[in-house]
């Protein structure tokens, strides 16, 4: 089965200009979603993992699943305010502007093994922001895993010194 095609384009969304790649025709296909978590395990292999750390709001879908299947802790990174606890912050760069992610201060253990996914990388940005929560609270990082990357943009280059893996690549 070739994900691909379980992976739609919307024209001009969420400005005009861009094609987003919709991933819910994946998520409606129990077959494509389960060969899509079985290649992301496949890709981690022997690699203990404590924690998968999943990116709002997208990226929470088979971040769960993951860890799950891997016996690891799953951490929530969200927008601010989203988090009843105390968190630590990090503040990155959009396009136009500037954005900040949170995530829960005791949610990982200084030395715990992480994953961080997410159903795209695009920029980067996103994901670098989420690698320096996961420092702050002492995490390592094993991998850094998508649905999807947008090679055109070049976000592996905010990750160099990460491994990264994408299941599909636009």
């Amino acid at each position: 089965m070739e994900l691909k095609e379980f992976v739609r384009d919307i024209p001009d969304f969420p400005k005009k200009g861009v094609i987003y790649k919709d991933i819910t025709p994946l998520l409606l296909a129990p077959k494509a979603v389960n060969q899509a978590l079985e290649q992301l395990l496949e890709n981690i292999g022997q690699q203990p993992i404590d924690k998968v750390v999943g990116i709002e709001s997208r990226g929470f879908f088979f971040a769960t699943l993951l860890a799950q299947r891997l016996d690891a802790g799953f951490i929530p990174v969200r927008k601010p305010g989203k988090l009843p606890a105390s968190t630590h912050a990090q503040e990155y760069e959009l396009e136009y502007g500037s954005d900040t992610l949170e995530i829960h201060k005791d949610a990982i253990q200084p030395g715990d093994k992480v994953l961080l996914h997410d159903d795209v990388l695009a920029t980067g940005g996103t994901a670098a922001a989420t690698c320096k929560l996961i420092e702050k609270c002492g995490g390592e990082i094993v991998l850094c895993n998508f649905l999807i990357e947008l090679d055109f943009l070049k976000g592996q280059e905010q990750l160099k010194t990460y491994t990264v893996h994408s299941l599909m690549h636009y």
